[in-house]
């Protein structure tokens, strides 16, 4: 409540007019007039004689401002107004208070009732209801736990207590944890959308988080080994070596400038998959292994904070996972010696070759004509022509 409430040396005194007991009203401020420069006054929290000092002018204007689609105009508006009027006054230098704006979009939830005989709908909890699902896990049916009678389905709309289809976060942290409701939220769409609510979604980054530590604690079973540095790769570790080092500028882009984190996931997430599709079992595929998960630890560390820094513990126990510094991209592996040609037969895919940069044109033609599944194709046929697009197909036309 408001401090003036809990005075009562200010809230006890006299009518005026009749000179009885009165009380002064105490509800005499809206709280957005507090809100509209509270960022200024953090700054200077502990300033006793005026309301702002110079600190103020080291941190404002704010570097990013984050705030509810429902906040994009009053609140916005208000601090905007009141900033104006600091400055004016002489407290503050700067014209606005925030440099960049992120208007993070509403969180959707679907929504259940029932009317009743005067036609008012009775909202119902997603947690007293037994749904059901098709094949393809879309909602097609409600009903009540507590009488097993139909309850319609009135569709996704923004959580609230009006419509009682808000979710209870110590519930699914306790089911879940933290780490991956915090994946779901940043997955599932970008920041400035609005984002469905699902539990097949929290499912889902469960299961990711499930695979990375697996996927882990399988490799430090072998031994911890130390990170790739200047070792012989294969043409497939080389590929994914080089897709490490642009996911690290990507993740990198998408969370500082663009702030897109479902993306950034993503890229860690296609990652992984061709992670597990590589033969990486002698020892440089291992020193490419520890390094591929020391990294992918680090980017996903802002994201799922708990499951990183345990990890890290495992795959480097000696070092202190608070003084890490954020990764960065070698340039040398991002230099492409290899590329993954097509070879067609008439236009139909018959194969496929790793290609040095480095070859002619016609060493490329010898390589696809000599390619085992080529041969089956073009056996017993004259070649009339290969056409060579580089860096992607090989035509060859019988």
């Amino acid at each position: 409540g408001s401090p003036l409430s809990k005075t009562p040396e200010f809230y006890n005194t006299k009518c005026p007019k009749c000179g009885g007991n009165a009380q002064r009203e105490t509800d005499t401020m809206d709280t957005f007039v507090d809100s509209s420069w509270y960022y200024a006054r953090y700054a200077s929290h502990d300033c006793q004689d005026h309301i702002l000092d110079e600190r103020a002018n080291y941190w404002t204007p704010v570097d990013q401002y984050i705030g509810g689609v429902e906040h994009a105009i009053l609140h916005l508006l208000y601090a905007r107004f009141f900033h104006k009027c600091l400055r004016d006054l002489g407290l503050v230098n700067s014209n606005e208070p925030f440099t960049k704006l992120l208007t993070q979009g509403m969180v959707l939830a679907d929504t259940f009732y029932r009317e009743d005989s005067q036609g008012k709908k009775i909202w119902f909890n997603i947690n007293d209801l037994k749904l059901e699902y098709n094949n393809k896990s879309q909602l097609i049916s409600a009903k009540s736990i507590l009488d097993d009678q139909e309850v319609n389905v009135g569709g996704m709309e923004k959580m609230s207590k009006s419509k009682n289809n808000g979710v209870d976060p110590q519930q699914i942290i306790k089911t879940y944890g933290a780490d991956t409701v915090r994946l779901f939220i940043m997955f599932a769409a970008p920041p400035e959308l609005s984002l469905e609510w699902s539990d097949n979604g929290l499912d889902g980054a469960n299961r990711f988080i499930r695979r990375l530590w697996r996927i882990v604690f399988e490799h430090v079973s072998k031994g911890i080994v130390p990170k790739y540095s200047e070792a012989e790769l294969s043409s497939e570790q080389k590929k994914l070596r080089t897709q490490l080092h642009q996911v690290i500028i990507k993740f990198t882009n998408d969370i500082g400038n663009r702030q897109h984190f479902n993306t950034a996931i993503a890229s860690v997430m296609e990652l992984l998959n061709n992670y597990s599709k590589t033969d990486l079992t002698d020892l440089n595929g291992r020193m490419l292994s520890q390094e591929i998960l020391e990294t992918i630890v680090i980017l996903m560390s802002p994201i799922i904070p708990h499951i990183c820094e345990e990890l890290w513990t495992h795959l480097s126990p000696t070092i202190n996972f608070n003084q890490i510094t954020w990764c960065k991209a070698d340039e040398n592996a991002l230099v492409i010696d290899e590329i993954e040609m097509i070879i067609q037969v008439n236009g139909k895919l018959r194969g496929k070759l790793m290609i040095n940069k480095s070859l002619t044109k016609n060493q490329i033609e010898e390589l696809a004509k000599h390619h085992p599944n080529v041969q089956k194709f073009t056996e017993g046929n004259t070649i009339k022509k290969i056409i060579v697009i580089p860096n992607k197909l090989i035509n060859i036309v019988i």
